[in-house]
């Protein structure tokens, strides 16, 4: 999952952006609206953490703007308010949920997972006899659980969201390694070999498919 952290304290912001990847996630940290503003204008994400007290505004802000637009990206604020009038506040301001600091990380896991749930991304996604577990970093084919590691899973995980449609290199790399400017890689090869050792070997029906000179579908 891509997250996109707003929070300028750096101690947070470390935090929070070491103990998500650790988790499994993509995740990018500004300090500022501003600098908000102008990665959403560039880059889609899954999931917002939105520190209300920004040195440049409010970071409710950034949120309300992308209701606006109609866009529904999932957020949660993370806050040093307390107040009951600043949380309802949050909540109308159109956050999904409200995080008041100092927070207990699985805490934050868990209002995630809720979040997702709500917005319609948590759950299971299913393919053929593959099952993808969003919320509990599992897969299954068949009666076999899939051993897996984090960044095998994000990229089995996209391939499932998009089953059926064939996806580039590119766009693979932009979404599951936030890689954009390094076209010669060939990483995204490597582990989808790995996946499909873990996915197709020894299976009658493979489901990763190579799409020569395009890329990948499942």
């Amino acid at each position: 999952m891509r997250i996109l952290v707003i929070e300028d304290e750096p101690k947070i912001a470390g935090f929070l952006g070491r103990g998500l990847r650790e988790e499994g996630h993509v995740v990018e940290v500004v300090g500022e609206v501003r600098a908000a503003e102008q990665i959403l204008a560039e880059q889609s994400f899954d999931l917002l953490l939105v520190d209300r007290m920004l040195p440049d505004g409010d970071g409710l802000g950034v949120v309300r703007e992308l209701r606006r637009r109609g866009d529904r990206t999932p957020a949660i604020c993370l806050t040093a308010r307390d107040r009951v009038d600043e949380r309802v506040e949050g909540l109308y301001g159109g956050a999904d949920d409200y995080l008041v600091k100092p927070f207990d990380f699985d805490e934050l896991l868990a209002r995630m997972a809720a979040v997702l749930r709500r917005s319609g991304m948590g759950g299971r996604l299913s393919v053929g006899d593959l099952v993808v577990d969003v919320e509990a970093h599992r897969a299954w084919r068949g009666e076999d659980e899939l051993k897996l590691t984090a960044q095998e899973f994000m990229l089995l995980r996209y391939l499932a969201e998009n089953a059926g449609h064939v996806l580039s290199r590119t766009r693979i790399l932009d979404r599951v390694w936030d890689m954009r400017h390094d076209p010669g890689t060939n990483i995204v090869d490597v582990y989808i070999s790995y996946l499909r050792q873990k996915v197709d070997q020894g299976r009658a029906r493979p489901l990763i498919h190579t799409v020569r000179g395009i890329g990948y579908l499942l």
